[in-house]
């Protein structure tokens, strides 16, 4: 099973301040670990949401919000891609991260769907679509 944890934003990381270099180094050991483990897929910090932008869809129309963003609870700082066999196992490897703020925070996380989950709905048309897109990405990422 794939998660993506995440990781919310906090006043600080909504201002651009970078982690200082006990948390990158403590942050590494940890990246190292879940790599070691064959948990970590990927994973990395966001900008903040004042370089940002969303687009709002409503019908055919689109309309560019720009950045910031209110509610800084409800915003990503940075996320991780992990490959587990639980969400109990995956919670376990969670509550061994160092905090990443220097405050109180909260870092979600959520199960990925697989093909499996979408049943009759994904035609064997679809699924090999899915897999020549995602091998096709995959070759854009090692570029």
């Amino acid at each position: 099973m794939r998660f993506l944890v995440i990781v919310k934003a906090s006043k600080d990381s909504e201002a651009g301040v970078m982690p200082d270099q006990a948390l990158l180094e403590a942050m590494g050991k940890y990246n190292e670990e879940l790599v070691k483990a064959g948990v970590m897929l990927g994973g990395e910090g966001l900008h903040p949401t004042s370089k940002g932008k969303r687009v709002r869809f409503a019908g055919d129309s689109r309309t560019v919000i720009d950045g910031p963003f209110a509610e800084t609870k409800e915003l990503v700082a940075g996320f991780w891609l992990w490959q587990c066999h639980s969400m109990a196992e995956a919670v376990e490897w969670l509550k061994r991260c160092p905090n990443p703020h220097a405050e109180e925070c909260e870092v979600e996380i959520r199960q990925i769907f697989s093909a499996e989950d979408f049943g009759e709905a994904l035609t064997p048309e679809l699924r090999a679509q899915e897999d020549r897109q995602r091998e096709q990405a995959a070759r854009n990422a090692q570029k």
